[in-house]
């Protein structure tokens, strides 16, 4: 099942929205019609997206199973094996929200939540050297305990111990069989987080760039781990914009889903000087989580952090989410999920906001380079780069509770023009072109003559 969609040319009416600009983000002068779909193709149960280093292949976790993607023509990808269900001696392998990608190698993490239902909890790696036809390496290996999310780097699996009482990120080599050989605990670190309710100080998700793992710990913030030798995990330092005894009083349900807090995504930068950690977050009918507090709550943003010096991160700038007439987790949402730093760009999703991309070169002053939204149609779990200074791929969930927007994974140009920032840094100087057609005055013809460049560079390929 896949489908050729959304290839409009410049101009096509009710695809672009042009949304309130960023706190603390400049908005550059960029054509708005130059970002937007190439194609996209039908996933059901969509959640994570991934690459493969060759930019060839995407890898999707889809609640019930993985999906591969071969998305070597933006205009046209397509599905090449969409494995479910899942399961394991006899017992459901499901609630798959993330997947990872290492080499040949991919892991299959799950479930995603804690639950009492008798399913597998574990993962699976599965050797893709062959995208379209995934081969289980060994058998499954069970953890007994929920894995929301999971990171994969050179043989060695970062896996997050989400469960109620769950506070660790755990360490397991892949490479020969399958060994536990590490562990970080947030609360042997800091043991005051025990009286906090575990929503509140769950441990999310995980990233690992360069020796440094990023794990958001929601309230109880986000925390750099010195991963170089992956048996022995070291803290380095953490951010964190919400209070233990604030965290304590306003309990589970307001720790977990309203501000401040809820660090729930986090990556270093290929420079490895810039963290930006996502914050996902909702109000309670329009009003606040936190009773004294006379502000109702918003959907989360991204805030960015200098760590060049890595123990003493320092705040630089905040990116704030989409507007929404309805905040609340019933209403549309606009929160901030997953997104990639790459060669000084932040390519953000946001659910129903849709996607934004800024250059972040100088992340004091984080510039606003284009955004795209569909509301009723798509809901954005993440963005990733597919080939660099070319294409991006977004996956759109419909899993999620009270969204009804379609499945699939979406391709976009990304080599519109960058925004070469002036002496004062205001972003209004000029700028270059990497994909022809995609400058500020692609007029009517551009995305055609972008996407025709795009067809001739896979058939050559």
């Amino acid at each position: 099942m896949h489908r050729r969609a959304f290839l409009r040319a410049g101009g096509a009416a009710g695809v672009t929205l042009t949304l309130p600009q960023t706190t603390a983000a400049t908005a550059v002068d960029a054509d708005p019609e130059a970002f937007e779909p190439l194609g996209s193709v039908e996933v059901t149960g969509a959640a994570e997206a991934v690459v493969g280093d060759d930019g060839e292949t995407a890898y999707l976790a889809t609640t019930a199973g993985f999906a591969t993607v071969d998305i070597r023509d933006p205009s046209a990808p397509e599905l090449l094996e969409h494995r479910y269900p899942l399961s394991v001696d006899g017992v459901s392998f499901s609630d798959i929200y993330d997947v990872k990608v290492d080499g040949d190698r991919l892991a299959v993490v799950g479930p995603a939540n804690p639950t009492s239902a008798e399913v597998f909890h574990g993962f699976a790696i599965y050797d893709v050297s062959d995208p379209a036809d995934p081969v289980l390496v060994g058998h499954p290996y069970e953890t007994g305990f929920s894995i929301h999310n999971c990171a994969f780097e050179n043989g060695i699996l970062y896996v997050t111990h989400y469960e109620f009482d769950g506070d660790s990120l755990v360490v397991y080599d892949v490479g020969d069989g399958v060994s536990e050989i590490g562990r970080w605990s947030l609360l042997e670190h800091d043991p005051d987080w025990e009286a906090v309710d575990p929503l509140a100080r769950t441990p999310h998700d995980v990233t690992v760039r360069d020796g440094i793992a990023s794990l958001a710990h929601w309230d109880a913030g986000t925390y750099l781990l010195d991963v170089s030798d992956p048996a022995a995990p070291t803290y380095v330092s953490h951010v964190r914009s919400a209070d233990l005894e604030e965290t304590r009083d306003r309990g589970g349900r307001a720790g977990a889903y309203g501000l401040p807090g809820n660090d729930h995504y986090a990556a270093v930068d290929d420079t490895g000087d810039l963290l930006a950690v996502g914050r996902e977050a909702w109000s309670i009918d329009g009003e606040s989580w936190a009773p004294d507090d006379p502000e109702p709550d918003g959907p989360g943003g991204i805030d960015l952090y200098d760590i060049s010096d890595p123990e003493n991160p320092a705040e630089l700038a905040s990116i704030e989410a989409p507007e929404t007439d309805d905040a609340s987790m019933t209403g549309t949402w606009t929160t901030s999920h997953n997104f990639e730093l790459r060669d000084g760009r932040l390519y953000s999703s946001w659910y129903q906001g849709g996607l934004a991309v800024h250059d972040v070169t100088e992340p004091a002053e984080p510039v606003e380079l284009a955004r795209w939204r569909e509301t009723d149609t798509a809901a954005f779990w993440t963005a990733r780069v597919a080939v660099p200074g070319e294409t991006l791929v977004a996956s759109s969930t419909g899993q999620t509770a009270n969204l009804e927007t379609d499945g699939g994974l979406y391709t976009f140009p990304i080599g519109f023009a960058d925004a070469d920032r002036d002496a004062d840094g205001d972003g209004d100087a000029g700028r270059r072109d990497s994909i022809p057609g995609f400058t500020g005055a692609a007029g009517l013809a551009g995305g055609a003559v972008a996407l025709e460049w795009l067809r001739r560079r896979a058939r050559d390929a």
